[in-house]
């Protein structure tokens, strides 16, 4: 099939069509590319005790081996979870430790619903609430265990929320935190993280 322009000119259908298509797809994305879909809300984390750049407050330090803190697990609040979230969990990790790194807490099981953790939830029953499960630490306690770097040193604990696609990894209390951390890896939707710096 042919068409017969204004000019006289002759054109196939399928020419005029590959010119539109060009001539669209440089009008709204420039030069061919494809305009980019709504973006999804950004998954962010929060605290009123961990605040990047500044000292962590005794309150969230570990109790034990020369450190004089009162071990409590940093407030937290997220918001922009990915649609489809049916849990979330956390992770507070220090990848300067010798070796593999120490893992400071580790908890799954926070319902799709719950958007923030108070002070010291590990401790104070809070998460036993919804059944939130708890693994054990590399210090060797279940919960929450606060910074706690050698002497002379200053370590990072990368704190990450991660917003999962199933509501029961089925960890059980007081595995280990390296174990949960494996499961977490198996359904992650998105996740967000901060990091605070401590040394003495």
């Amino acid at each position: 099939m042919v068409v017969i322009t204004a000019a006289g000119a002759i054109r196939t259908i399928a020419a005029i069509e590959a010119a539109a298509t060009i001539s669209l797809s440089i009008g709204l994305g420039g030069l061919g590319v494809p305009t980019p879909a709504f973006a999804e809300p950004t998954f962010t984390l929060t605290s009123k005790d961990f605040v990047p750049g500044k000292p962590v407050a005794s309150a969230q330090l570990f109790n034990q081996g020369g450190c004089h803190g009162r071990n409590e697990s940093p407030q937290l609040e997220w918001s922009g979870a990915p649609a489809g979230t049916k849990s979330f969990a956390i992770t507070m990790f220090d990848p300067d430790a010798p070796g593999p790194g120490w893992w400071h807490w580790a908890v799954v099981g926070i319902p799709a619903d719950v958007h923030q953790l108070p002070s010291n939830a590990s401790a104070s029953g809070f998460l036993k609430r919804f059944s939130a499960v708890e693994a054990r630490n590399d210090f060797g306690t279940v919960g929450y265990g606060g910074p706690c770097p050698p002497a002379g040193q200053s370590h990072r604990y990368i704190v990450t929320v991660y917003a999962l696609g199933t509501g029961d990894l089925r960890l059980s209390p007081g595995q280990p935190a390296q174990m949960f951390d494996h499961e977490i890896g198996t359904k992650p939707l998105g996740r967000a993280s901060m990091t605070v710096t401590y040394g003495h």
